[in-house]
């Protein structure tokens, strides 16, 4: 099978973004005198950085030798795991102070940790609720929003006591004309950010996919395949797509060069799009099958189970391709957009500065008063236990008129 030398940067390439390099490489090279001006001998704090964008910043940043390297993130095996692959890349810089702690950027022990080393120049953060099936009802948008908001808050005002001289964390395309509450709380997050822009910079990235992250559904797909089970998929939902390379590069260019209160999105051209189902088709023969289109997941999971036991008996057919059970269907699950865009039509673009980054300007300071009585009755409502999912979209279409949710009864968690 051509999954036995099966290598996931090539098929990247080649089946999801169609670019050999990083369409990012003109930039970093037009830049790369600034970019080391703003990165050698640096103390560098990442938060979430143990994940897929988090970890491709680090690798991004890394090649221009920082001073120290401190990485935060709750997950403490994929902390391990990054540090195994950056003491196992050839040539990989790793400063003497790299040190990756597996804590919460809201505990009190983190709080601590940051006051002893007196700040950090740059403070990255990647910790996220991402997924739009974090909306599920009144718990899981509550932890969404105290990561994606109210702690990010106490945060900045925690970076405040010793500003850094970059302050970057990721938004999201879905920011833009947000349709769910996910991106709605990113899109709170950008004037959150901004909030604080008169204390230190602070700079955005709105996002693509980026194929094959963590929890991404083509990483579902990778999954999947090692244990035998079908594939599922949406048909008729488009994406605009980077690598794990990428994003990180998008990242670095962003937090290192734009201007403070910038945010910054990839230049994409629409023909560009994939939808997801064409991803499984093409893995799918990468591995040396064929898909087999079902029409109900219990279909589909009925098939697979008879291919497990075929595989597992060794009674395979010679010269013959197999079926591989698919299940796609039109999407109809809460909060998903057909498409994806990464600026309004009211705000303004700088399409110039960067040769494959656009650029939103001209961001004003947010009304403090309007997002603190916001952040005010979030709060308030979280800790007298009276929220509830329709009370928390309503508070946010207050504050938010472009916010125009998108609800369904079927939630992702109901779907393959």
């Amino acid at each position: 099978m051509a999954g036995k030398f099966f290598y996931l940067d090539r098929f990247i390439a080649e089946n999801v973004t169609g670019r050999a390099k990083s369409m990012f490489l003109p930039d970093i090279e037009d830049n790369r005198e600034e970019l080391s001006r703003k990165i050698k001998d640096k103390t560098i704090l990442v938060i979430g950085g143990a994940g897929s964008i988090g970890s491709s910043f680090i690798r991004a940043v890394l090649p221009f030798q920082p001073k120290s390297l401190v990485v935060v993130d709750i997950n403490e095996n994929a902390l391990a795991e990054l540090t195994r692959d950056l003491r196992s890349t050839k040539g990989m810089f790793v400063p003497d102070d790299y040190v990756p702690y597996p804590m919460s950027y809201s505990s009190e022990t983190f709080r601590q940790m940051f006051l002893d080393r007196k700040g950090f120049d740059v403070v990255a953060n990647f910790s996220a609720h991402k997924h739009v099936r974090s909306e599920k009802d009144i718990y899981s948008v509550e932890a969404m929003l105290r990561n994606n908001d109210l702690d990010a808050r106490k945060l900045l005002e925690l970076l405040s006591q010793y500003p850094p001289e970059e302050y970057f964390c990721v938004s999201t395309d879905k920011a833009a004309n947000p349709a769910n509450i996910m991106g709605a709380s990113k899109r709170i997050m950008e004037d959150l950010i901004f909030s604080y822009s008169d204390r230190f910079p602070v700079k955005t990235a709105r996002f693509a996919n980026v194929a094959f992250s963590n929890g991404s559904l083509p990483a579902g797909f990778l999954a999947r395949l090692n244990k035998m089970q079908p594939l599922s998929a949406p048909n008729d939902v488009r994406r605009y797509f980077v690598s794990p390379e990428e994003s990180g590069q998008i990242c670095m260019l962003s937090c290192m060069l734009a201007d403070n209160r910038a945010i910054v999105f990839p230049k994409l051209k629409e023909q560009q799009m994939m939808t997801f189902d064409k991803i499984a088709e093409a893995l799918l023969r990468e591995y040396g099958y064929e898909p087999e289109y079902c029409f109900s997941d219990e279909e589909a999971v009925e098939k697979a189970d008879r291919l497990r036991q075929m595989l597992r008996s060794g009674d395979v057919p010679e010269d013959e391709a197999l079926k591989y059970p698919v299940h796609f269907t039109g999407s109809d699950t809460a909060g998903e957009k057909p498409y994806e865009e990464f600026f309004t039509e009211n705000e303004k673009t700088d399409m110039n500065r960067f040769k494959a980054l656009g650029v939103i300007v001209g961001k004003e300071i947010p009304d403090k008063e309007k997002l603190g009585n916001l952040f005010a009755e979030l709060e308030k409502s979280f800790d007298t236990h009276t929220a509830t999912k329709e009370s928390v979209i309503r508070q946010i279409g207050e504050y938010l008129p472009s916010f125009s949710h998108i609800d369904s009864s079927r939630q992702l968690d109901s779907k393959m």
